[in-house]
């Protein structure tokens, strides 16, 4: 181990950024703005990097919610967890919010159906995107990202998900003190037998729609969630063919899409007791459990929580692989990937006197967007 954090130990200076912390600071692979505030109280947002191209893409924005800066106003959070490559989490950042402020203004509120046409219309602009560049860069059908929202509106918290990134709400007990984790997210990922009888009720003639390997469930032997934004190779059979890497393409056509771009949407009305919001992509949930992420975010405190579990993760990483922290923090980009996923943490504290004010009290727009290393040119 000494040998390889020696071989792929970066140069340091070329990925340390000093400045304020009004857009974040980046340290080695680690990103994170400690604390800042949004409509409804204060937010704090940490982001690891593994890949060799940051995979993880997240933003927060508190203000308006319509494109007509009329209001309703409350606070947006999107986590997207990428895969196959950067380019899918990449493009829902660039579009999912424009894309809920114009149906939001449409219908003058926010509502299920309002986030469910916006994450439609992201999907729908990805494909075309693969349609466009499928002759040049056919690879870009391959390429997909789970997709984790929650919307802060007139006292409501909704949350839709596709994929295995999670939501955990803190809930205080009152007669107790203890504060309590509950997951707000329903996950889709084949490793939950739900979701792998839910694939067979879909597919009752495909008797490999889920298969095993090497102890892990795969929908198709290719991916292990069931429902994504981007992955067009499995929704639609005209880019399952070549020149997609053999590894992707299947023996046998098919009908009907394998995966789907539908998310779940809950609605839970905030209470004094519900005290933040822990939302995080999977790299989190493989290391800590919904009550330990719970625990440490209410012992400590606010400033730099999301950082805090980050670095919590990377230890939990670190001690499953008999090695140091600080050996591991070493490892560059790429190689970092064989230790841990990305990683990103966006912990949303609810102050319940904010929380209370009419949806159209005006507040100045922040808009955060989770960073990650950028190498200088050679």
């Amino acid at each position: 181990m000494n040998y390889l954090t020696a071989c792929f130990r970066p140069r340091l200076d070329r990925y340390t950024h000093g400045g304020s912390d009004a857009g974040g600071k980046q340290e080695g692979l680690l990103w994170y703005k400690d604390s800042g505030k949004h409509l409804n109280g204060e937010f704090s947002m940490a982001v690891v990097q593994a890949n060799n191209l940051l995979e993880d893409q997240s933003y927060i924005e508190s203000g308006s919610l319509s494109s007509g800066d009329s209001g309703p106003y409350g606070t947006f959070v999107g986590v997207y967890d990428g895969h196959g490559g950067p380019e899918t989490s990449r493009f829902i950042n660039d579009h999912l919010v424009s894309h809920l402020k114009r149906f939001t203004a449409e219908q003058q509120s926010m509502s299920v159906d309002v986030i469910r046409k916006a994450i439609q219309a992201t999907e729908d602009g990805f494909v075309s995107l693969v349609t466009k560049q499928w002759s040049m860069k056919p690879q870009i059908a391959s390429v997909g990202s789970c997709c984790l929202v929650g919307v802060i509106c007139n006292g409501a918290l909704y949350i839709a998900n596709l994929g295995d990134s999670r939501a955990v709400l803190g809930r205080a007990v009152k007669a107790t003190g203890e504060v309590l984790a509950v997951q707000l997210s329903t996950e889709h990922n084949a490793a939950i037998e739900s979701v792998r009888h839910e694939l067979q009720s879909m597919h009752p003639g495909d008797s490999n729609i889920v298969v095993l390997r090497h102890n892990v469930w795969r929908v198709k032997g290719l991916i292990q969630i069931s429902r994504s934004i981007g992955d067009v190779y499995l929704k639609k059979a005209e880019f399952n063919r070549e020149p997609l890497y053999a590894k992707f393409r299947l023996r046998e056509p098919f009908k009907m899409p394998i995966l789907s771009s539908e998310p779940s949407i809950s609605v839970h009305q905030l209470q004094p007791q519900d005290q933040f919001i822990i939302f995080a992509s999977d790299g989190l949930w493989e290391h800590l459990s919904n009550q330990e992420a719970v625990d440490i975010v209410q012992n400590n405190p606010l400033s730099g929580i999301a950082r805090r579990l980050v670095k919590t993760a990377l230890h939990e990483a670190a001690k499953k692989r008999e090695m140091r922290y600080s050996d591991l923090k070493d490892i560059d980009r790429g190689v970092r990937r064989h230790f841990h996923d990305d990683i990103t943490v966006i912990v949303v504290f609810i102050d319940s006197n904010l929380v209370s004010r009419a949806s159209n009290v005006k507040f100045p727009t922040i808009s955060v967007r989770g960073g990650g290393m950028n190498l200088r040119p050679n």
